[in-house]
C-alpha cells in the first residue's frame, strides 16, 4: 500500500472520530479535514492514478456533504442553520 493510501485511510478515521463528537467539538478538527483533503487527493492522483482522485473525490463528498451545503449557502450569502 503506498505512504498516500495509508494517509488517506487515516484521513478517515480521523473524520470518523471527529463525526462522533458534539457539533460544537467537530468545528475545528472538521475544518483541518476540510482543508487536508485537497492535498491529500493530488497526492493520491500523483502517486497512483488520477482515477483514484476521482475516488477519493466521491468519498470526500460523502463524507463533507452537509458542510458543503453550509459552505455554499453562506458563501450565496445566506443564513442557513448549522448541520446536524
Amino acid at each position: 500500500m503506498t505512504p498516500s493510501f495509508i494517509a488517506a485511510c487515516l484521513w478517515v478515521l480521523t473524520g470518523a472520530v471527529t463525526a462522533a463528537f458534539p457539533i460544537r467539538y467537530q468545528m475545528v478538527p472538521g475544518s483541518i479535514l476540510l482543508l487536508t483533503a485537497v492535498p491529500l487527493m493530488i497526492w493520491i492522483g500523483a502517486e497512483n492514478g488520477w482515477h483514484w482522485t476521482l475516488i477519493a473525490l466521491m468519498a470526500f463528498l460523502s463524507m463533507f456533504r452537509r458542510p458543503l451545503v453550509y459552505l455554499i449557502a453562506r458563501l450565496r450569502g445566506e443564513r442557513p442553520e448549522l448541520p446536524r
